[in-house]
């Protein structure tokens, strides 16, 4: 290339002449792509720090001029990336030839452009996730560097590039550091968790770097609420606004769901993250009054609907808790317990099933032969999302699950019906029949008093759910109250 010919013959020769000894090369360019292919092994990370490359290619960063010397800026932070991947001597010399002041540099350049130079910092923040990995010192010098406005800087480079890095960057800084993290969570810090949320919800991400975050943040440590309400739709002017919540809180509410999923056996959920996200889930109850049902499943791209299904399923995980065995049960079993007893979210949740209206196929078989005024009794509200249903009766079956008092009081509440009802395919609801028949399986479980009120069932008319029918069980309907209940197929 003309321009980095030109760009060459105006670097000085203690710069030039290392690199192309050290690469067997003529061009720059070309020194620069065989440093990249040697730099890729052990051997020739070693065999390069020998020879104090490392040094050399932090002075042609800072010598060549940007954005001009642009491509050849990309290759050197290249370079110097893979050096610093494991190999000491390379990450000491790093700190020691005020490395990372010489990519902060870089960065800025990079960012403060009209249009962003996303390769060019993806490139430097991965330099910096390897330096990072060297230990506290290297870490310290990286934090100290760039906390907090240059990384609240990075964070609004609206770029996936360029977010999974930065990710990195500050996992490996914290990792392992009670201080580090401890900032990254103060007021000055978290505005940075803030904004990578944001980034994150507009253009995604791709690696787990954002996970391992928001799981320390938001489940290990008591910082959710904080986080959730930051990203709040307070101060925008929006033309249409659906709801009160904004698509960052359901992006993050959708990724703290994921986690706690994945990480089940492993994650002991504080009370107070367990009773916030149950507040979280009566407010958008509230919000979803006036807003039409989704077709589709979670995410819906409404933001109230998606957060009420999110704090839907990590509710659900919380009440797995106990079932699930967690390093400190009894504590779990705590969380959940709160939630049921002193909360209501078994009432809540059973209020919310019936003024569903019936599965499809209860309501088919119910409105056969009945005249069009009677049909018009049965509770008619619809599903707000597809599997709305389920996940609520999933939550109840995991709260039933070994807790007694629970199963006694959907008994004295009259909930066994309705719960039974739920047993059944629902092309609205997949798993529904399953998670139905897990909830009733966990209802009856060591609770006689509940088979007994199943048994004495003395109903007319019936269901066919041939589903059931290996349980030994069947669905009837009571064609006064239209409810269906589960009983027991004589043998």
């Amino acid at each position: 290339m003309d321009e980095d010919a030109s760009l060459e013959f105006s670097l000085p020769q203690d710069i030039l002449s290392p690199l192309l000894g050290a690469s067997n090369s003529y061009s720059l360019e070309e020194a620069l792509e065989n440093l990249i292919k040697a730099s890729r092994t052990d051997v020739g990370r070693k065999d390069l720090a020998s020879k104090k490359i490392l040094s050399t290619v932090l002075q042609l960063s800072q010598s060549l001029p940007y954005p001009s010397g642009c491509h050849l800026l990309t290759s050197s932070l290249k370079v110097l990336r893979n050096l610093c991947a494991g190999e000491v001597a390379n990450q000491d010399a790093f700190i020691e030839q005020k490395g990372v002041d010489i990519v902060s540099t870089i960065l800025r350049s990079a960012v403060i452009l009209s249009n962003p130079d996303y390769v060019t910092v993806q490139m430097g923040l991965q330099v910096l996730a390897n330096v990072c990995l060297a230990g506290e010192e290297h870490q310290c010098a990286v934090w100290n560097c760039f906390f907090p406005d240059d990384f609240v800087l990075l964070t609004r480079v609206r770029s996936q590039k360029t977010c999974d890095p930065l990710c990195m960057v500050l996992y490996a800084c914290c990792d392992g550091s009670t201080r580090l993290f401890e900032e990254l969570c103060s007021d000055f810090g978290l505005p940075i968790v803030e904004e990578i949320v944001r980034t994150a919800s507009a253009v995604g991400f791709g690696e787990d770097w954002l996970k391992l975050i928001l799981s320390r943040i938001c489940l290990e440590e008591p910082h959710y609420p904080r986080l959730f309400s930051k990203l709040s739709l307070v101060g925008e002017d929006t033309e249409f606004k659906d709801d009160s919540f904004s698509p960052e809180q359901a992006f993050l509410s959708r990724i703290v769901s994921e986690i706690l999923n994945e990480r089940i056996d492993e994650i002991f959920v504080p009370n107070d993250f367990a009773l916030f996200v149950f507040e979280i889930f009566k407010r958008s109850v509230g919000f979803t009054i006036s807003i039409p049902r989704c077709k589709s499943g979670l995410p819906t791209g409404s933001a109230s609907i998606d957060v009420l299904g999110y704090s839907l399923t990590i509710l659900r995980d919380i009440c797995a808790s106990k079932s699930m065995g967690g390093s400190k049960e009894e504590d779990s079993v705590d969380a959940a317990d709160m939630l049921l007893l002193s909360s209501g979210l078994v009432e809540l949740l059973l209020c919310l099933l019936g003024e569903l209206e019936p599965p499809g196929i209860i309501r088919k078989s119910l409105e056969q032969g009945e005249e069009k005024d009677k049909a018009s009794s049965f509770p008619s509200k619809p599903c707000l999302y597809q599997g709305f249903r389920r996940d609520i009766v999933a939550v109840i079956g995991n709260c039933v699950y070994g807790r007694k008092h629970i199963q006694d009081g959907i008994r004295h509440k009259n909930g066994i019906p309705l719960l039974l009802q739920q047993c059944v395919t629902d092309e609205d609801n997949p798993f529904l029949r399953e998670w139905g028949i897990w909830c009733v399986r966990n209802l009856l479980e060591q609770n006689a008093e509940n088979q007994r009120a199943v048994a004495e069932l003395e109903l007319q008319g019936s269901v066919d759910v041939p589903e059931l029918t290996g349980l030994g069980l069947r669905v009837v309907v009571d064609p006064k109250t239209r409810r269906a209940k589960l009983v027991n197929v004589p043998r």
